[in-house]
């Protein structure tokens, strides 16, 4: 299964369909990773998203978030299917917002042979409007070495 707890589950103040719902949510996005496919990606982000990801800029909002275009030609550098794993996850709900955070596995191949194989950290933070849970808030992260080079950990496995 693409979605792995082993941290536990938190859960609090909600019903079961809570929890089953943002389980889908983040089973599409792994989906839409594993196919490539950076507008199925992005669809599950609310129009006021907030983003901290590893690559710059420090921060982006709603409508850069919003356009698969830069998204779509990263994922072109990779061959075929991407290994995507969500593990650990960790999900906090009360009433319209929710927490959840995770150790995510990336591998594969890019178009120029090279193979990539990291695990990263990923904090997301949820809102239900309508019924329907859209992520608000996105932030990616890898640790690096404090030795001096201050070079990224992508070597560390859970």
């Amino acid at each position: 299964m693409p979605i792995r707890t082993g941290g536990g589950v938190a859960v609090t103040d909600h019903n079961a369909g809570d929890e089953t719902q943002i389980r889908s949510v983040l089973q599409g996005r792994a989906d839409a990773m594993r196919a490539r496919d950076a507008s199925q990606f992005l669809a599950c982000f609310d129009p006021a998203i907030v983003k901290f990801d590893m690559a710059p800029p420090l921060q982006e909002l709603g409508e850069a978030v919003l356009d698969p275009a830069g998204l779509q030609a990263w994922l072109d550098t990779w061959q075929d299917d991407i290994e995507y794993v969500i593990a650990k996850l960790t999900i906090a709900v009360a009433d319209d917002v929710a927490f959840c955070h995770s150790l995510n596995h990336l591998h594969g191949t890019r178009t120029d042979g090279e193979r990539e194989d990291m695990w990263t950290r990923s904090t997301l933070g949820l809102r239900k409007n309508d019924g329907v849970w859209k992520i608000v808030h996105e932030h990616h992260s890898v640790p690096i070495y404090m030795d001096g080079s201050n070079r990224p950990a992508f070597d560390l496995q859970p």
